[in-house]
């Protein structure tokens, strides 16, 4: 590690030899990957919906990419994921700038990038393309360039963290979380000069500017995102709060942990990185915020990938001997075959549901029988649409839903759904009478209807329990309330 007069890191040489391999190993496989099980449910979602500024759940950049790459490259799932690819394996790139940024040499860089690219979640969501596979690359990023702001005391470094977090905001607006944890990190630890300088404002000025779209959005449309963290929050508050302090663990893997741990430990106790404190206490206040909020228990990723990096240079500092860096490179290389296995559709689907991959990683379950379960759809609605041409089809959720408009034939009726954004289209003819139900919706549906039969059930036939397998599909006939009053009722937000 090298280091100015005071002691503070300097940036080492950029190691191509030991983080390239690993950004093309990651390239090789995600891309050989891509097209196995199926869609994911919100590939699903982003693929259907209609081109917007904004939706009430996220704003638009991810389904824009998504439904713009199906239908110019190739409408499957390897090509509504290149973007997922590309973010993933940038960000290998970035996280192994980090340890370079703060003094970490060849060895501290690769066992970054590799330890990093082949996590447990980055793997995941390399391989799908949610609004977190974006994520993935913005939050390092733009905490590589506030870190380079603050050593390097370059203004520059400050606009363009601002120009990617404007950027970011219109594919997510978490973003926010990360930049309030870093502004008390500096007002805690330091350095407090750099509020004495323009830049952060001047950056915050242009974060306002470049998000502009998206942030017209929330204030002309009632600021649709908190009910929807809310409502998140409702649904999964409690569980987020027990499970993301265990899922720490599990983020980038289990037997790298001691590399981030030793990393927050080394930015409360290194004299040298007294400037980088704000990380630790930034990583200790998201921590904070994401419990709080009670969304998602991998909000923490963006930022602990920042933590890991810098500790891969105390951890290559401790691997001076060929014995212990052999014990560093094989954590790395543990982790990365127990992550390919979690995250990867790499299990034979025939065997999946055997595995307990499926309840350790509910995305990999999300992507399996979709073209079966629309197939019991349109069986269903065929013999009910032979006796009321006016059949439609309801959807539980926007899975469903868009597994129905990807894998539906001409023969299947209209599909309605009241998930999230589906909830802004037109409901229901109001002269329909037959409706297929499909999905757990069914439950309380049925009230809504004189009389309602379950027909069939979901069923994968790989035996893999996700959010469908086991659901109803039924017959309902005869509303009982005008549909203007039912769509209101079946809308809602998850």
């Amino acid at each position: 590690m090298t280091a100015g007069a005071l002691g503070e890191p300097r940036p080492a040489r950029f190691s191509w030899a030991a983080v390239a391999p690993a950004g093309a190993a990651l390239l090789v496989a995600l891309a050989a990957t891509a097209n196995l099980y199926g869609y994911h449910r919100d590939e699903l979602y982003f693929r259907v919906l209609p081109r917007a500024s904004g939706y009430v759940d996220q704003p638009p950049l991810t389904p824009w990419l998504a439904r713009t790459f199906s239908e110019v490259i190739a409408d499957e799932p390897w090509a509504l994921r290149i973007p997922a690819v590309i973010a993933a394996v940038a960000t290998v790139f970035v996280v192994a700038l980090v340890a370079r940024e703060v003094g970490g040499g060849a060895l501290a860089q690769g066992l970054a990038a590799w330890g990093y690219g082949f996590g447990v979640f980055p793997l995941l969501f390399g391989h799908v393309f949610l609004t977190t596979s974006l994520d993935l690359l913005v939050w390092p990023l733009v905490t590589l360039f506030i870190l380079r702001a603050v050593l390097r005391g370059e203004g520059r470094w400050w606009l363009l963290a601002g120009l990617v977090v404007g950027l970011s905001l219109n594919n997510k607006l978490l973003i926010v979380l990360l930049l309030a944890a870093v502004a008390i990190g500096l007002a805690v630890a330091g350095p407090r000069r750099v509020f004495r300088t323009p830049w952060p404002y001047l950056a915050l000025a242009v974060a306002v500017v470049a998000g502009a779209p998206a942030i017209l959005y929330q204030l002309l449309n009632g600021l649709p995102q908190l009910t929807m963290g809310a409502a998140l929050s409702a649904e999964n508050g409690g569980e987020v709060r027990t499970l993301m302090w265990p899922f720490l663990a599990l983020l980038i893997g289990p037997s790298l942990v001691v590399f981030w741990v030793v990393g927050l430990i080394a930015l409360f106790r290194r004299p040298g990185w007294r400037t980088l404190r704000f990380l630790a206490v930034a990583f200790l206040v998201l921590l904070v915020l994401v419990f709080a909020s009670g969304s998602q228990f991998y909000y923490p990723l963006g930022l602990l990938s920042v933590v890991f990096a810098i500790g891969c240079v105390p951890i290559a500092d401790w691997a001076r001997t060929r014995g212990r860096r052999a014990v560093a490179i094989a954590a790395v290389a543990l982790n990365a075959v127990v992550s390919i296995l979690i995250s990867l559709p790499v299990v034979p689907l025939g065997m999946l549901g055997t595995t307990p991959i499926p309840a350790m990683n509910q995305a990999v379950a999300d992507q399996v029988g979709w073209p079966r379960y629309v197939e019991q759809v349109e069986r269903v609605a065929a013999e009910a649409r032979a006796t009321d041409a006016g059949t439609i089809v309801l959807a539980s959720n926007y899975g469903e839903a868009g597994a129905l408009d990807r894998f539906g034939s001409e023969a299947l009726p209209p599909v309605y759904s009241g998930h999230n954004a589906l909830a802004d289209g037109a409901p229901p003819p109001p002269e329909t009478r037959t409706v297929v139900v499909v999905g757990g919706q069914y439950g309380w549906v049925r009230s809504e209807f004189a009389n309602c039969e379950v027909v069939d059930r979901f069923d994968n036939g790989v035996d893999v329990d996700n959010e469908e397998q086991g659901e109803p599909i039924a017959v309902c006939r005869d509303p009982l309330r005008p549909w203007s009053a039912v769509w209101t009722r079946l809308a809602h937000l998850s």
